[in-house]
C-alpha cells in the first residue's frame, strides 16, 4: 500500500510533515512531492496549488508516478449549510463543479456529455473516516461538496450552489482529485474542516483559522493511514 496524502496549500500539509519518519523529497513537474512513512505504511504527500487544474495534474501524479493507490485529502473548505460551524470537520460522500456551466446546450448545471454531476467517494473509506471520528470523540459529517475555481465571498453565490447541487460546503480543488481518481478506479476520500463561513467576512474568518483547522484535519488524516495499515 502506498497512500497519496494531498492538501491545496503548505499550510495545509505542514502539520503532516511535522509527524513523518523517512522523508525524501522529491522535486518533480514544478512541485514537490514527499515520499515518507507513517507507522510502517508509505506515504506521499504533496500540496497541489490552489485551483481545479493544480489539484487534477497533482492528484494524476500521485497516482501515475508515484505509483500511490489510495488517495486522502486533507484541508479546510468554507460552509455554505447554516449548520456548519468553524472547526467542524466533514467528509464528502459526493463532489461537484458548481462553475461548470453549459446549460445553454440543455445539459444540468455541472453537467458535461459522458461525464458526472456527482463523483461519490469511497464508501470504504467514508466508513473508515466515521470510525476513526468516533474513536476520537468528533462529530463527523458528511457532506456534499461544491468546488470551483473562485473563492466564494457573496451571500447571492453561497445560495445559488446551495440551491442548485444541495451543497454543504465549498472549496477549489475537491471535484477535480475525484475526477481523477474515478476514471483510475482509486479509492479516495475528502476531507475538510470547515475554516470560515463562505460569506461575506470569509477572508477574514479563512486568515484567522486556517493554521488550526489545517491541523484538525491532518491529525485526523494520520489516525486514517495508521488503521489502513492494520487491514
Amino acid at each position: 500500500m502506498r497512500v497519496a496524502i494531498l492538501g491545496a496549500m503548505p499550510e495545509e500539509i505542514e502539520p503532516l510533515l511535522e509527524n513523518l519518519e523517512d522523508i525524501i523529497r522529491v522535486d518533480y513537474a514544478s512541485n514537490t512531492y514527499y515520499k515518507a512513512k507513517y507507522k510502517g505504511v508509505e506515504v506521499v504527500v504533496a500540496y497541489s496549488k490552489i485551483g481545479c487544474a493544480f489539484s487534477a495534474l497533482t492528484a494524476t501524479l500521485l497516482i501515475e508516478h508515484f505509483k500511490c493507490d489510495t488517495l486522502l485529502f486533507s484541508g479546510v473548505a468554507g460552509a455554505i449549510n447554516s449548520d456548519y460551524k468553524i472547526g467542524d470537520m466533514i467528509v464528502a460522500n459526493r463532489l461537484c463543479k458548481h462553475d461548470l456551466d453549459i446549460t445553454a446546450f440543455g445539459h444540468p448545471p455541472g453537467f458535461v456529455p459522458e461525464g458526472k454531476v456527482f463523483i461519490h467517494s469511497s464508501k470504504e473509506l467514508v466508513d473508515l473516516a466515521k470510525e476513526v471520528a468516533e474513536s476520537k470523540g468528533i462529530e463527523l459529517k458528511e457532506a456534499t461538496i461544491a468546488t470551483g475555481d473562485q473563492f466564494v465571498s457573496s451571500p447571492d453565490v453561497k445560495e445559488k450552489i446551495s440551491n442548485t447541487f444541495n451543497a454543504d460546503a465549498i472549496e477549489m480543488e475537491g471535484y477535480p482529485v475525484a475526477l481523477v481518481c474515478d476514471a483510475l478506479n482509486v479509492p479516495f476520500v475528502v476531507l475538510r474542516a470547515i475554516s470560515d463561513s463562505a460569506d461575506m467576512d470569509a477572508s477574514f474568518d479563512f486568515d484567522t483559522f486556517l493554521e488550526e483547522s489545517a491541523k484538525v484535519s491532518a491529525n485526523f488524516i494520520l489516525d486514517m493511514v495508521e488503521k489502513l495499515g492494520r487491514k
